[in-house]
């Protein structure tokens, strides 16, 4: 509980920024934010659970919105849960003869069989993301692709720059950023809350839970 209590007030001060910058109009003497505005979460990469390692991640409100929990090193399945433990979206490690790191996203829980080709999931899964390996003239800031379904021909989104900084854009195919990680610091005095907290900005239209999900794997794929 105590942790929870910081994690929250430390999203006051994370969130500050973001409220003062909300667009607003007036209508009957209230004033109420505009629904275009891009929404902010706040990522912990800590488990609340002790013992576990894993992410807690909240709102501007100081909502918990997702959690991951007791998962180490390189797991084959990694599941994101809201903030009641109902499971959003589970990832799994494609085991095939490639060298490159992929796998495969899933609505909600993936089924009994493990990821070792798409036909042995119990239900398709509705993207899957490959790690980006810089050779001859590629794009060294592509860190990732994801592709529709199972497919590996034409990627639905671009994820480029920088994890290990904290600084990320995923783009759809027209080079539109819909959701973005940077670094937090703290809107007064310039605090740095280091590599271990930061920004997730999801763009009205974007899906909070799948740019969360792609946060995951790009911990696993980068870190």
């Amino acid at each position: 509980m105590k942790m929870i209590r910081f994690f929250k007030s430390m999203s006051r001060t994370v969130h500050e920024e973001h409220h003062d910058q909300l667009v607003k109009h007036k209508t009957d003497d209230q004033y109420h934010e505009v629904s275009a505005c891009p929404s902010s979460l706040t990522v912990w990469r800590k488990s609340l659970v002790i013992s576990c390692n894993g992410f807690t991640v909240i709102d501007s409100g100081g909502n918990l919105v997702y959690r991951v929990d007791n998962y180490s090193g390189r797991p084959e399945e990694i599941t994101l849960m809201d903030g009641s433990g109902i499971p959003v979206h589970t990832m799994r490690r494609c085991k095939t003869v490639r060298l490159v790191d992929s796998w495969f996203l899933y609505e909600g829980e993936a089924g009994d069989h493990h990821c070792r080709t798409s036909s042995k999931s119990s239900k398709k899964p509705i993207c899957s993301v490959r790690k980006h390996v810089n050779i001859l003239h590629s794009n060294p800031n592509v860190l990732a692709h994801v592709f529709r379904g199972s497919s590996d021909k034409g990627y639905a989104y671009v994820i480029e720059g920088s994890y290990a900084h904290r600084s990320c854009k995923v783009l759809d195919e027209s080079r539109k950023v819909v959701a973005e990680i940077k670094r937090k610091e703290a809107s007064k005095g310039g605090v740095s809350f280091g590599h271990e907290v930061f920004v997730l900005v999801v763009q009205p239209g974007f899906d909070p839970g799948f740019a969360m999900a792609l946060v995951l794997l790009l911990d696993q794929m980068c870190s």
